[in-house]
C-alpha cells in the first residue's frame, strides 16, 4: 500500500512517495523514506519495508559499462545484483518456481525512469512518468489530466504533489507527508 510516482523533464528524474505504512485497515505513518538515492540511482518502493531497506542499506548497484545499453544494464546487471542482494538478505523467495520479492521499485537512472517489479522484469513506461502502489492509477490519471489541459502547474515538484494529492484523496493506503526528490 502506497504510492510511488516519477516524472522525467529535461533529463532529470523527479520520485514522490507517501508516507503510509499500511497493515490491513491499520495505518501508521512512517518517518523512513520511500523515496531516497544509492550512488548514480534514484528509488521509490511499494510493498515491503524491508525490501525498502535492503535497498536503501544494503545494495551496492554495479556501475554502467562505458557504450552500454541503459535497458539492457537494467535488464541484467542492475538486476542480477539486485538479486544477489536480495538472496544474501534472506528476501528472496519461490512462488509458482519463479524467485520474487515482495515489493516493486521505481528507479531513476540517467534521465529515464524504469520499474522492476515483484519478478524483476524490467518496465520503462512510453510517457514520462509512472506510478506504483495502490495509489498508482490516480496519480497516474493526475498526471495524464495536467498533460492535456492548460493547467498552471508547471514543475515537476508541484505536478508530484498534486498527484500524490489525488492519490491520497482517493486511496485509503496513501497519504502524506510526501517526500520528493530529484536525480
Amino acid at each position: 500500500m502506497t504510492c510511488i510516482v516519477g516524472i522525467v523533464e529535461k533529463d532529470k528524474v523527479y520520485i514522490g512517495g507517501d508516507s503510509a505504512g499500511v497493515s490491513n485497515l491499520d495505518i501508521t505513518v512512517r518517518k523512513d523514506s520511500k523515496v531516497f538515492t544509492v550512488g548514480d540511482f534514484l528509488i521509490g518502493t511499494a510493498g515491503s519495508y524491508r525490501v525498502m531497506q535492503v535497498m536503501r542499506f544494503s545494495f551496492k548497484p554495479p556501475k554502467l559499462k562505458r557504450g552500454q545499453d541503459i535497458y539492457e544494464f537494467m535488464c541484467t546487471s542492475f538486476v542480477d545484483s539486485m538479486r544477489t542482494c536480495f538472496k544474501n538478505s534472506g528476501i528472496l523467495h519461490v512462488k509458482d518456481e519463479l524467485h520474487e520479492h515482495d515489493g516493486v521499485l521505481l528507479v531513476g537512472f540517467k534521465g529515464r525512469l524504469f520499474v522492476i517489479y515483484e519478478d524483476f522484469q524490467v518496465g520503462e513506461h512510453i510517457e514520462p512518468w509512472n506510478s506504483i502502489g495502490c495509489g498508482f492509477p490516480y496519480a497516474l490519471g493526475a498526471l495524464r489530466a495536467m498533460s492535456h489541459t492548460n493547467s498552471n502547474i508547471k514543475s515537476a515538484e508541484e505536478k508530484l504533489k498534486v498527484a500524490l494529492s489525488a492519490a491520497a484523496h482517493y486511496s485509503g493506503g496513501v497519504c502524506p507527508p510526501f517526500n520528493i526528490q530529484k536525480i
